[in-house]
């Protein structure tokens, strides 16, 4: 199995854990005076956001938890833009230690990257201007559906359930936010928690509505180099956050107003030791 660079910063963490302790101190950090590179989504409302120098959003809390139960202090923690298209590149090349940014665990990837968690489970669903009749995928036939570069959302649909779609894919759900709000777009299909994220946006509150009427589902995990050894450390962490009431707090925080609520049958999710 592949040597990580976590495994690195543990073996410095044990050198300076000793050395503070012969001089009588206790170290801030197992990973004292490194960095844990993460990606994340920039341009995620309620999920990952970057706003100036501030991260928010629920994949960054869930982040933020795991790093620090690894030993990382909030100012060790490096986030780096993660486009969907880009996210196994991004951990082949080394460039992140870990990926928290709507990334659903599948078969296909799962042959190149490796997954701790799911740390949330999101339902594929619609996002549609307020007075539209769309009800459920089945309704698109012939219409716009816009999802994002490098997402498997906008193909299911027309795999699966209106193979007329006209699929349009943009860099971001912003894009396709504002073309839908300019007309040219029916509806937007992402996990049914990026899509509440986008709706509460300030400029589209009465605009747009979620269907609710969720046809799949995403299991967020975190994305991994291959060969990797911490998927039992990250997936004990996220019990814990689990188990203490934080993991519903984060939710909470990042959909208020939203009206959302998560499938209860598959959330909080399970997880086992090993990686997904």
């Amino acid at each position: 199995m592949r040597k990580t660079r976590f495994g690195t910063v543990a073996a410095m963490a044990a050198v300076a854990a000793l050395a503070l302790t012969s001089c009588g101190g206790s170290g801030d950090s197992e990973a004292d005076g490194d960095k844990i590179r993460i990606g994340i989504k920039f341009d995620q409302p309620g999920l990952g956001f970057k706003d100036g120098d501030n991260y928010t959003g629920f994949d960054v809390d869930v982040a933020k938890y795991v790093a620090n139960e690894l030993g990382y202090t909030e100012d060790q923690i490096e986030f780096i833009s993660a486009p969907s298209a880009n996210r196994e590149t991004m951990l082949q090349n080394n460039q992140v230690d870990m990926i928290f940014a709507t990334y659903s665990i599948t078969d296909e990837r799962n042959k190149v990257v490796d997954f701790a968690g799911p740390y949330f489970v999101a339902g594929q669903d619609l996002l549609v201007p307020a007075d539209s009749d769309i009800a459920g995928p089945e309704d698109l036939d012939g219409k716009n559906l816009c999802s994002v570069t490098g997402s498997t959302s906008a193909q299911k649909v027309k795999d699966n359930y209106a193979k007329n779609t006209n699929l349009q894919e943009l860099p971001g759900y912003a894009e396709c936010t504002t073309q839908m709000s300019g007309g040219t777009i029916d509806a937007v299909t992402t996990d049914d928690i990026i899509l509440a994220g986008l709706a509460a946006q300030p400029a589209y509150k009465g605009k747009f509505k979620v269907v609710g009427a969720p046809f799949s589902e995403e299991n967020y995990g975190v994305g991994l180099p291959d060969g990797t050894d911490k998927c039992a450390d990250i997936n004990a962490a996220i019990t814990k956050m689990i188990e203490s009431g934080e993991w519903q707090k984060a939710l909470d925080k990042n959909t208020e107003g939203t009206g959302y609520k998560p499938n209860a049958e598959t959330n909080p999710p399970t997880l086992s030791d090993s990686c997904a």
